[in-house]
């Protein structure tokens, strides 16, 4: 765990949590936070099936936001940025 995992995951939460901030459905919000909770967790590398499958599920996510024009592009590259820099210094899967 570092002092830069931690400070991602808290900018995450904040974002997540501003009342209509996210533009995410309470469904969507949730699959975030576990996926961030995954990242914030995991030991070592990216850790196990569990959490890449996490990781996985919230790009698709983020992603599908994107395409059906739900979010802008740069707010969702922005997200995605906080979401890996709550896992480990690892590379991506």
């Amino acid at each position: 765990m570092t002092s830069e995992r931690a400070e991602a995951y808290g900018r995450l939460m904040r974002g997540l949590r501003r009342p209509g901030g996210s533009g995410l459905l309470p469904h969507e919000e949730e699959q975030i936070r576990e996926a961030a909770d995954e990242l914030f967790f995991a030991d070592g590398d990216w850790g196990d099936e569990e959490t890449v499958g996490a990781l996985g599920d919230a790009v698709r996510l983020i992603e599908g936001l994107v395409h059906v024009g739900r979010w802008p592009e740069p707010a969702a590259k922005r997200l995605l940025r906080e979401l890996h820099a709550c896992g480990p210094l690892a590379p991506v899967p």
